[in-house]
């Protein structure tokens, strides 16, 4: 199997994780300035990695309602799936960021050392809850 990738677009900064090749446990990858180059460089990781496809995280608003920062999403998306070979599925990412603060404040890091690394959790967490639910779904369609 190949990887997925996962990224979390924000306005400043992309984070991005990978799967492993069983696509079971998610890694941070990397973090990619949002600015015009950023299309291609998730269109080079897809390359390098040969990933099977892209979850994009959507930041939907807690009522599950899409709001300005989903629409940024779902533009970047649309742009991605314009120049991608492989399919980009958007992903349920509510309090993804703040739980990658949380998660990284517990590992003893502090907020400035890890400006650079937080989206890449971010993604790294998105991913994971994916590949989560991907496998639980699979087990139920095994025991019916």
């Amino acid at each position: 199997m190949n990887p997925i990738l996962a990224i979390d677009f924000g306005r400043a900064r992309i984070g991005a994780a990978i799967s492993d090749q069983l696509q079971l446990l998610a890694h941070p990858l990397e973090t990619i300035p949002a600015n015009e180059r950023a299309t291609s460089r998730v269109a080079e990781i897809v390359g390098e990695k040969k990933v099977d496809h892209v979850v994009a995280g959507m930041p939907r608003q807690m009522n599950g309602q899409i709001g300005a920062a989903a629409n940024e999403v779902l533009q970047f998306v649309e742009k991605l799936r314009a120049i991608l070979p492989c399919p980009v599925v958007t992903w349920d990412e509510r309090l993804t960021t703040a739980a990658a603060h949380s998660a990284l404040r517990d590992a003893g890091k502090k907020t400035r050392h890890t400006r650079g690394y937080i989206d890449q959790v971010a993604a790294q967490m998105i991913l994971q809850s994916y590949l989560d639910r991907r496998a639980a779904n699979a087990a139920a369609k095994s025991d019916q």
